[in-house]
């Protein structure tokens, strides 16, 4: 089978439809012919094939996202998602791929979708982005399945568009790379060490963990990411943990080291996030996890942590003191092994097989 996946951000970003792509493209190489076409040149892979288109992007440019340019994606990353995909068009028409996924979302779905139905192919679109407007669009450029990332997005896609196939597939966790065994790092922090890991983006909600933190006597505070609203979030929580307290950027396989390295795992996003994979990654590597309590949450953590209401600072707070004093012993693992990559990549071999024949 020759699979395209459409990631522009590839190569420059290792959020989680990066990693997403990643894996997937990896895993499906095995026995499918599978390229990633990305915008970054520079990027190699010894794993599966890569095409860069190459198009200018300042990562840096950020716009208002309530814009009404944002709405019909014509701001600066939309127009140049446009770009790219414009660009990538005819390599995608000659090269004749029986299934493309797009991960981008904006005009690249419309575009894929106008090329599929020409060429009497397949087109899949993962629900990456959440429920809301860039998932409405999605559904609404009728690809032949949506893949949704929990029961709550399957729910609400059905609703959306009851003439799409809407499936439900969650995210997964490499085993192999997030364990309990294996090394470990010296942070450097008093311990216990809580641990987020993510970009300081204003949906996970970092200042919330920082402020709880602080109403506990002993903890540190441990973040893992950058990026937009990074310096005001390292003001924060110096101001409020002082030496309990460091923010750092590390490369994508050093992670498992930190989080082996730490007793517990916190991220209070809001509701609208499409999935998480840093819980399961936690959990994976034998960490409890105190996050939202939602739906979505409920679904990825299960037994394998404490779920509140982070906007409740007592409650925050207490819940992170009770799971820290908690004995949790192989729960999180347990949890997390429902989400394993081989399982996921199954599901989606089994989908793009039924799909193609």
């Amino acid at each position: 089978m020759k699979i395209a996946i459409l990631s522009f951000y590839s190569g420059l970003n290792e959020r989680g439809v990066e990693r997403w792509v990643l894996e997937l493209a990896t895993k499906l190489s095995k026995c499918n012919q599978v390229k990633v076409f990305q915008n970054n040149k520079n990027q190699k892979s010894n794993k599966y094939n890569i095409e860069s288109a190459g198009v200018d992007f300042d990562p840096e440019i950020k716009e208002r996202k309530l814009d009404i340019t944002r709405r019909a994606f014509l701001h600066y990353q939309g127009r140049k998602i446009a770009q790219f995909t414009i660009k990538i068009f005819p390599k995608l028409w000659i090269q004749n791929y029986d299934l493309i996924i797009s991960t981008d979302g904006g005009w690249e779905s419309a575009f894929v979708r106008i090329l599929t139905w020409l060429k009497g192919k397949k087109m899949v679109i993962v629900g990456h982005s959440g429920i809301g407007w860039d998932d409405l669009n999605n559904l609404y450029c009728f690809p032949d399945v949506f893949v949704a990332l929990s029961s709550k997005a399957l729910r609400w896609a059905k609703k959306i568009n009851t003439f799409v196939k809407s499936v439900y597939i969650p995210d997964g966790v490499d085993l192999n790379m997030f364990n309990k065994t294996g090394e470990k790092v010296e942070i450097g922090l008093p311990k216990p060490i809580i641990l987020m890991v993510g970009a300081p983006e204003k949906g996970k909600r970092m200042e919330l963990a920082i402020n709880a933190v602080a109403k506990l006597k002993d903890p540190s505070l441990l973040i893992l990411g950058g990026g937009y609203n990074e310096k005001n979030i390292r003001m924060v929580g110096k101001t409020k943990l002082g030496k309990r307290f460091l923010m750092k950027k590390v490369e994508f396989n050093e992670i498992p080291k930190y989080y082996r390295s730490c007793s517990l795992f916190t991220l209070p996003s809001w509701e609208n996030e499409a999935f998480g994979m840093v819980y399961i990654e936690a959990m994976a590597s034998g960490l409890p996890v105190v996050a939202t309590d939602d739906e979505l949450r409920r679904e990825i953590i299960g037994e394998a942590g404490i779920l509140v209401n982070p906007t409740d600072l007592d409650a925050y707070s207490t819940a992170l003191q009770k799971a820290l004093e908690t004995a949790w012993h192989d729960k999180p693992v347990i949890q997390a092994k429902k989400f394993s990559w081989d399982f996921v990549v199954g599901e989606y071999e089994k989908l793009f097989k039924e799909l193609v024949s």
